[in-house]
Parts: structure tokens; sequence; C-alpha cells
């Protein structure tokens, strides 16, 4: 089924619709701040195998439908599963994050798969089947990977750096072999985000998490470019696919992102004015976000005033509500059920 002929509010959304109350789905939704999922994580070793278990997965990414009732559901898995599918050893460590193999030659690059390892991630395609499966009839589900230049951000540090600087300098340092890097992850992105549609996902999110750190020129190239290679290889090869992209911290750059990216919904992060957005960017477009996770933490008036000023500057323009980054661990369960509250009564009261 296609977003146009689909009755699910997140897609007839991500169609161009324009629904009152938006539809909802939180970034990260499925995570530590849930103590189901706090349960179920406690009985698996390590971070990369509970992604790679289909059963407890898809329990994962279900557990917030069910308590919640949010418009969409997001498979849960990491963007780093895309290099270890290309052979980069990848690992995660308790209160540390993740730890890769750093790439810092031409012949660590050699050493990766010309392919990602489809067999390797055969366990994420079994998840999206089980989750299809479960899900409420109303409730879509979504798909994802990391943008190319985010993930060799991590694939050159070997772990998460306060400003990417170890990428950046291997960009400026040696451009040609950057790129080897980014098209080897453009086209493993593509043939990812394909199976995963192909797999039973109705939309796909790109987060380029660390694109706010990058100045113009190197951010056309490393962020821009590839992102709009993979939207269009991804539609070249599934007409109906619905993309969302979030290049976090570029702040009035999204403008023409949202122009060229070939995306259908730009999510905002949490630094964006909704007014400037819904102000600045094509009236056409469709903006996802973009309530700070502070304010989710706070709860109350903190918490009602932000989702009202969100449901003001986005009225009458398609929006699908979300955070502005992901849910943090330390959030109260209540203050998700209050947002939901709020923002299916419009933040009426």
């Amino acid at each position: 089924m296609t977003a146009s002929s689909s009755t699910k509010p997140f897609l007839r959304v991500l169609n161009g619709e324009v629904l009152n109350p938006p539809p909802v789905w939180l970034m990260r939704q499925a995570g530590r701040y849930l103590p189901e999922y706090r349960e179920i994580r406690s009985k698996v070793p390590s971070f990369l195998e509970f992604c790679y278990s289909p059963k407890i997965a898809a329990e994962a990414t279900l557990q917030p439908i069910r308590r919640f009732g949010f418009d969409a559901a997001i498979l849960f898995s990491d963007i780093l599963v895309i290099p270890d599918a290309l052979g980069q050893k990848v690992s995660f460590e308790t209160n540390e994050g993740p730890r890769l193999d750093p790439i810092v030659t031409g012949e660590d690059l050699g050493r990766l798969n010309a392919e990602i390892d489809q067999k390797r991630l055969e366990p994420v395609f079994e998840t999206i089947q089980r989750i299809k499966a479960a899900l409420p009839p109303e409730t879509a589900l979504i798909g994802f990977c990391g943008a190319p230049w985010t993930v060799a951000s991590y694939m050159i540090a070997g772990r998460g750096t306060p400003d990417q600087a170890p990428a950046r300098l291997f960009a400026y340092r040696d451009p040609d072999l950057f790129q080897r890097l980014i098209d080897r992850l453009v086209d493993a992105s593509t043939d990812y985000l394909s199976r995963q549609i192909e797999a039973g996902v109705e939309a796909v999110q790109i987060f380029d998490s660390w694109a706010g750190v990058l100045p113009a020129g190197e951010y056309e190239r490393w962020c821009l470019a590839p992102i709009k290679a993979i939207s269009a290889q991804v539609k070249s090869r599934h007409s109906h696919a619905k993309i969302i992209g979030f290049p976090r911290g570029i702040g009035p750059r999204l403008k023409t992102f949202a122009a060229q990216a070939g995306v259908d919904a730009l999510g905002l992060d949490t630094a964006v004015d909704p007014f400037w957005a819904a102000r600045s960017i094509d009236k056409t477009a469709v903006l996802q976000g973009n309530l700070d996770p502070l304010a989710l933490i706070a709860g109350g008036a903190a918490l009602e005033t932000s989702v009202k000023r969100i449901l003001a500057a986005f009225k009458g323009r398609p929006h699908i509500f979300n955070l502005g980054h992901g849910i943090l661990p330390q959030t109260p369960v209540e203050h998700v059920a209050a947002l939901m509250d709020l923002v299916r009564r419009g933040a009426s009261s």
C-alpha cells in the first residue's frame, strides 16, 4: 500500500496531508527510559547482539506502541550495523558507547567489503517482518540508516567525538580517499534501506546527526550530496518509498536541504525555531519535530508551553510531531503519556 492510499495518519501526512492533531512518534522511543526495555536488555550480553536478535529487537520496537499508541514504530537497531556488515569490527562498551577499529589509511579502507554482507543483516529484516505482523493496523513502521557523513565519522575516529575532528581532518587531507568511503556508504545505505522496504517498512529516516559541524563547502559535498544520492537511488528501486531526512544542526541550510535532498519530509532538530521553519521552508514540505527532550524531562508547564508553541507554528501545514533529538534515558514515563495527551488534545488545556 502506498502512502497516498493509506489510512495510517503518519503515512497520510508523509504524502502531504494536513491532520489535526498531527501524528506522533519519538526518536529513540524504544529504549532505556522504559522499565520493560531495561528488563529485556539485561538478558542480552551485548548491544549489537540485541540488535541482531529478531525476537527481542521486535519486542523492543513494539513496547512503546503498546504503552503510548504512537502513530509509527521505528525499527530497533543501530546506525553502526552498516560498518559491521562492511566488515569493520564494531562493539559497544557499557556506559562508553561504540568502539570500532579506526580507518586511518587506504589499506584500512581496502579491508572493508565491497558491499554490505546481507546475510549479516538478515536478522534485521526478520525483525521487520516480526514487527509488521504484530503492529496495530493504524500504526506505520519506519526503517532507518545513518547518513554517510555521520557513519563515516565513527568509522574513522573509532568512537564518537565532540566535533568529529578526526573525520573532518581526514576529509581535508585526503578528500579522494574520503570520497571513496562516502561512495561505499552511499551504496551500502541504498542497499540496506531497499532491503528494509522489501521486508515491510513503510518509510525510512536518514539520520545525519553530525551534519551541523561541517562548513558550507564540506556540508554540500559530505552531507547534502550523499543523502541526495541515496534518496534518488532508493526511489529508483522503490517508486513508492517515503524518506525523511534529519540533518541535525544545519540551521538555515534546512531551506535548501528541503528543496534539494530529494526527501519527502524534513526532521527539525531542537535548535530550530518552529515559526522560522514554518515561515521559511516551502509550505508543501512535510516537517517533523521538534520538541526539546529536556522539556519532556521537565514536564509540567515547560512541556505544555513547548508543545503549544510547536503545534501553533505548524498549524495548517503537514507536520509530524516528534522530538528534536532522541528521548533521554532519564525521561519519566508519565511525562511521555502527558505529551501524548497534550498533542492529541491540541494542547488546548
